[in-house]
């Protein structure tokens, strides 16, 4: 799920070398916390947040074939 994410992120965002993904896994919840530059922030939330809904949904279907539930937590990058 996590190489899925990469590359969604990678092709929305222009400062790709600023995304940075971390994962870790507690009582079958699978958090991403995502790194992206600050001008990149906007596309990656979209208008009205659809973008980074539809990202969501998107990782909804591995993870509901494991088992498992997801959180993704946008967080701005301060370099």
């Amino acid at each position: 799920m996590k190489k899925a994410l990469e590359f969604i992120l990678l092709s929305i965002v222009d400062n790709q070398d600023k995304v940075k993904i971390e994962e870790h896994e507690e009582n079958g919840i699978i958090n991403f916390k995502v790194l992206v530059a600050k001008e990149d922030m906007g596309k990656v939330i979209g208008k009205n947040g659809k973008i980074i809904r539809s990202i969501r949904n998107v990782l909804k279907i591995p993870a509901i074939k494991q088992n498992k539930r997801i959180n993704i937590e946008l967080v701005e990058s301060s370099t």
